[in-house]
């Protein structure tokens, strides 16, 4: 891999383990399963990062992220950019309903955004230039143009490695950074979630699966073979996770293991790590809102993450098996935050890579093989909405022009984006850590919080 720099382009631009509080209904909670990000222990992956220098212990306050992720590039003349004066092949075949925000409108389909308007901000006038999945992936999420225009590996360090690494002295029971896929979509390089040069200890935690499943399980959450040795067990079902709570208890070897090993299992152990996993604490009602499906619950799961201590929880949502739902639950999870007064210490986000084409084309469809009408790949505009976070709700911030193809007001990059995640995080976005030939390259190299905003 190249380790030449990226030049920017402006293209528009602790706690002691308590003792368990008994087994409850294992659909209820969420197995803790077996080993390794990536391959590795989590005591690895501990002693990675303070091989790699750096440990910031500095103290952060406890603000955190949710990213909704939407691959595949939701189509903002369909969603959150209607416009109903344009020709007929732009404005296309749905209708915009108002919202409780005056100038708002939103799609017909989504009645539940337009009932809770005042608690999102619509972005419209973020623009890049890479229309390709793989490269609208690395530019979104690297703030950085990809040397490769195409694939999902990165070249730099994806944005939320940055916050994993700069929130690692934090230890509150839970990893900084984690993520919800589909299973078998949980690779770093399936959405461009790689840490380059920072090594591969900050890619996300990745809890893949349905949630809703009696089978599923929490993967990379265990015991590496030397402390299942001493304890003569392995953190798997419930009962597994009591017993290894009573065999520390009772042979004391807490104090007996490295720096790495008892962080480790302190994580593996804590109360905020059983509690954070158990779904029998949300009531009926909360889990019906949000959608007994797999979204609904890597949504609910994501809040009640960030709710306990993750600084950084990215949800997947991907390939629509129900129409619909995936708004549902982000509504759900707006509302949420707000009635349980996170709305000020949770930030949320919600966006794809790119637009999609303004003039909707009649095509063959990729997985039909029949013509049907279709927008393509789209960078030169798109929309995404953000909820929370201290920040100003209730209005939309950019424009595009008349037929909605490129930005006309407020013309704004991804980077401006990452700039007001960072600001919400306490994280200094000029910060550097060095490259793979030592060179300090700057967490972004350039963009700044969106005003509008603060």
């Amino acid at each position: 891999m190249s380790s030449s720099p990226i030049q920017p382009r402006n293209d528009r631009e602790t706690t002691a383990p308590q003792r368990c509080g008994g087994p409850i209904d294992r659909r209820s909670f969420l197995q803790l399963g077996t080993l390794g990000l990536g391959g590795l222990s989590l005591a690895d992956a501990l002693r990675l990062r303070a091989m790699a220098g750096n440990d910031d212990r500095a103290a952060h306050d406890d603000t955190a992220v949710i990213f909704v992720w939407l691959p595949g590039g939701p189509p903002h003349l369909d969603m959150y950019d209607m416009k109903p004066e344009a020709p007929a092949e732009y404005r296309g075949a749905f209708t915009p309903i108002a919202t409780r925000v005056p100038g708002i409108d939103v799609c017909e389909l989504m009645p539940l955004h337009a009932a809770c308007s005042d608690k999102y901000t619509v972005i419209r006038s973020i623009a890049h230039n890479f229309a390709d999945h793989g490269g609208g992936h690395k530019r979104f999420m690297t703030a950085r143009d990809p040397l490769e225009p195409t694939g999902f590996v990165n070249d730099l360090p994806a944005a939320p490695s940055f916050v994993a690494k700069c929130r690692e002295g934090q230890r509150r029971g839970l990893p900084n950074y984690i993520s919800f896929t589909d299973g078998g979509r949980e690779g770093v390089d399936v959405f461009s979630f790689g840490a380059a040069y920072l090594g591969p200890s900050y890619v996300p935690f990745a809890i893949p699966g349905d949630p809703v499943q009696p089978s599923f399980s929490v993967p990379n959450i265990a015991l590496d073979q030397a402390l299942s040795d001493r304890l003569d067990d392995r953190l798997t079902p419930l009962n597994g996770f009591d017993q290894i709570r009573r065999s520390i208890d009772r042979s004391g070897t807490m104090e007996a293991v490295d720096e790495f090993q008892r962080r480790a299992t302190e994580m593996l152990t804590s109360t905020a790590t059983r509690d954070a996993f158990d779904l029998s604490r949300e009531t009926d009602a909360t889990k019906t809102r949000y959608g007994r499906h797999a979204w609904g619950y890597r949504l609910m799961l994501a809040r009640r993450l960030v709710e306990a201590g993750c600084s950084f929880a990215t949800v997947v949502v991907e390939n629509p098996y129900q129409s619909g739902v995936e708004w549902l639950a982000v509504t759900a999870l707006i509302e949420d935050l707000y009635a349980r007064g996170l709305d000020r210490r949770v930030l949320l986000v919600v966006t794809g890579e790119f637009g999609r084409t303004p003039r909707v084309e009649n095509v063959k469809g990729s997985q039909t093989g029949t013509v049907q009408p279709g927008r393509d790949h789209w960078p030169n505009s798109m929309s995404l909405i953000v909820s929370g976070g201290g920040l100003k709700m209730g209005q939309a911030v950019g424009s595009t022009t008349a037929k909605g193809e490129v930005p006309k007001d407020r013309p704004l990059t991804p980077n401006d984006l990452w700039a007001t995640i960072y600001r919400h995080l306490g994280i200094d976005a000029e910060r550097a850590f060095p490259d793979y030939r030592g060179r300090p390259m700057p967490i972004l190299p350039y963009g700044k919080p969106i005003a509008e905003l603060m």
